[in-house]
């Protein structure tokens, strides 16, 4: 492994977008209408199973090796034809070297993917921590046949899950009573995540890149209408959160089989409480959840209010990978509270509530 490089700053460092979606959701459209598109970025493409046959000839300027191409409109593209913390690895040493300029990077998992692994290189490494910062998860879900992929695979559901914002593809495909059933079904697996239905001649990259969905360091707060008004199991106690709101006056006459949703392996919930953590006990709660529930926590984000600290505290963890940071400080006159988001698999809502509980100050 080579030496790690002294750190750099945040805002210098080189922000990475993780693009998912199951088979035939649309990503090579999209990704293909950002290597194509001259809209002044310089992106590098790490993709599983790319080869200059999916890109028109005339947009090649040249072929470094077998496993980097370079565009004319300044991305480049890069096969993972190895392991990618690894590929991540040269990518660094060549920018550092001037062989490569790129401003970003932008990573297509396969449509069977599970993103987990793919963010947990981005805090297992130190040459790719300390150069790479992990932007967002984006996933792009299939509006015709989305219903019906989330009924029959898990890891299209880990995908939603794992996202920061949500990318509708084809609604032009289906009508507003099934894009209306398939939006409600996607916020009850993650209501964290924006949905956007998209056209992707007309994506808007802004949607997509720099959205700072997985850095702490801009995330200020969480909404406070999170869960407020189509969400109404967070104010109630169930063991999932997205039991609930197939019965809440939505529209179901178009077609699909949606009482399936209810039953989705993937599910999220919150927890709010206005008094303050005591430090060792959450620490040691949280260790020990990871260590049991780890595989099937997804992801875990919050603001954090500890006894004894001025600031809020900003939590985030991905599987068994978890951190704090500190926050900005609590205002004079603001109200100091916590709310934590967990997303995964048939996670025990009870039981985290009642830990997280024994966790606060008495």
């Amino acid at each position: 492994m080579n030496q790690p490089s002294e750190s750099i700053a945040i805002e210098d460092m080189v922000p990475v977008t993780i693009l998912t979606g199951f088979l035939g959701a649309g990503k090579t459209t999209l990704l293909k209408r950002i290597l194509t598109e001259y809209h002044g970025k310089r992106i590098a493409v790490i993709e599983n199973e790319f080869g200059p046959e999916s890109i028109d000839n005339d947009l090649l300027v040249e072929v470094h090796d077998e496993e980097i191409i370079e565009l004319s409109n300044g991305c480049i593209c890069c096969t993972v034809r190895g392991d990618l913390m690894r590929t991540l690895i040269d990518l660094r040493a060549r920018r550092e070297k001037g062989e490569l300029s790129y401003e970003r990077v932008m990573i297509e998992t396969t449509g069977m993917a599970n993103p987990g692994p793919v963010c947990q290189t981005f805090f297992m490494d130190d040459d790719v921590a300390q150069y790479f910062r992990l932007d967002a998860v984006i996933t792009v879900v299939d509006a015709k046949h989305g219903m019906q992929t989330l009924d029959d695979q898990p890891e299209a559901q880990k995908q939603v899950g794992f996202a920061d914002r949500l990318i509708v593809s084809k609604k032009d495909l289906v009508t507003d009573a099934e894009y209306e059933a398939l939006r409600h079904r996607l916020m009850r697996i993650n209501p964290r995540a924006e949905i956007e239905a998209v056209h992707f001649g007309q994506a808007d990259l802004t949607k997509i890149v720099d959205i700072s969905g997985f850095n702490l360091n801009t995330i200020l707060d969480i909404d406070p209408a999170f869960l407020a008004e189509e969400h109404p199991d967070a104010k109630h106690d169930h063991d999932h959160g997205h039991q609930h709101g197939h019965d809440h006056g939505h529209n179901h006459d178009h077609g699909h089989e949606h009482h399936h949703a209810h039953d989705d392996e993937i599910g999220a919930f919150v927890f709010r409480s206005d008094k303050p953590f005591d430090a060792e006990r959450l620490e040691e709660f949280l260790g020990g959840v990871v260590q049991v529930y780890g595989p099937d926590l997804l992801r875990y984000k919050g603001i954090l209010y500890m006894k004894g600290v001025d600031r809020r505290m900003l939590f985030q963890g991905v599987h068994m990978l978890m951190g704090a940071e500190p926050g900005k400080p609590w205002g004079p006159k603001e109200k100091k509270t916590t709310k934590m988001v967990f997303i995964g698999r048939k996670l025990p809502q009870e039981i985290f509530n009642k830990g997280l509980e024994q966790c606060l100050a008495r």
